[in-house]
């Protein structure tokens, strides 16, 4: 049995993970390929106009897998394990995946407030007809390999912080930062220009809560979003450290990202740390992407 995984939205949440739980239940795990312009075109077609730039991405993917394998997966994310919600638009993409293709869509909901996500993954083993007891080690084997990948990436973090380049904190959801095609190939460009780049899901924090009063103090509210609270927390972290600027990536219509856009520039600017917003969709133009950011690295210089 072939399992389909888009390599776009929720994939990014938690890399690795979702192809390392399939083919540790026996199956074989099919990722679509990094995107590409075909992709995005496929997407845009039957996007609504209103959806933003992820979600149009997020289609082109599912468009890909069509009639490439038995089934597509796409989870229902709505409650992360701190009980905080995901974007709304993950709310609803087995819905709208199921209008897209006939290819049957693999889903199951994760919603911390009703149960853990290791329940969430044994019904789900169950649904594919395994036992318990080989559910249960493909869990344990996906958990273990998202940790040694944030295990790495504390690592690189540490590594990056040290270096004598002019170090740029890159501010956006994961599968903003992680696709190159989406971000117009900003780390590379940004290399290129002389920067050491740290992506803000690198930054390490600690299990300490931050108080009330302390956001207060920080001038951001209490999210409800979980990228929200992670990100301002992120932020908090890496402000303990020197850099020569931030950067903040947004899909197009991203409405959430509208709210957040704020706070981030707020925290930076309130540091003295140049700030740079960039809004991503499918007109981007790589000539332009490239103006900006050679105008951003002069102004820090």
């Amino acid at each position: 049995m072939t399992i389909g995984i888009p390599q776009a939205l929720f994939y990014w949440k938690k890399p690795l993970f979702w192809e390392t739980f399939f083919e540790n239940l026996g199956l074989e795990a099919i990722l679509s390929p990094e995107t590409n312009k075909e992709i995005v075109e496929k997407g845009l077609k039957v996007a609504d106009p209103e959806a933003c730039f992820a979600t149009k991405v997020f289609f082109g993917h599912i468009l890909w897998l069509e009639g490439k394998v038995d089934f597509i997966f796409v989870p229902r994310l709505k409650t992360n394990e701190e009980k905080l919600e995901y974007c709304p638009k993950f709310f609803g993409l087995p819905d709208l995946a199921k209008i897209l293709v006939k290819t049957p869509i693999l889903t199951e909901t994760f919603d911390a407030r009703k149960r853990g996500i290791k329940t969430s993954l044994k019904k789900l083993g169950k649904k594919l007809n395994k036992d318990p007891k080989t559910t249960e080690k493909a869990i344990k084997t996906a958990f273990l390999k998202e940790q040694k990948l944030k295990e790495k990436q504390g690592q690189d973090f540490f590594k990056k912080i040290k270096s004598e380049r002019q170090k740029i904190i890159l501010i956006s959801h994961p599968y903003n930062l992680y696709d190159d095609y989406v971000n117009v190939g900003i780390k590379t460009k940004l290399e290129k220009l002389g920067a050491e780049i740290i992506f803000i899901d690198e930054v390490p924090t600690g299990k300490q809560q931050v108080t009330r009063d302390k956001r207060q103090e920080l001038g951001y509210p209490e999210f409800h979003w979980e990228f929200g609270k992670e990100i301002m927390e992120k932020i908090q972290e890496i402000l303990k450290y020197t850099l020569s600027g931030a950067i903040e990536i947004s899909s197009f219509l991203c409405g959430c990202d509208a709210v957040l856009k704020e706070f981030v520039e707020k925290a930076f600017r309130k540091n003295k740390i140049p700030f740079l917003y960039l809004i991503v969709d499918e007109n981007t133009a790589d000539a332009g992407f490239q103006t900006r950011l050679e105008a951003f690295m002069d102004t820090i210089k």
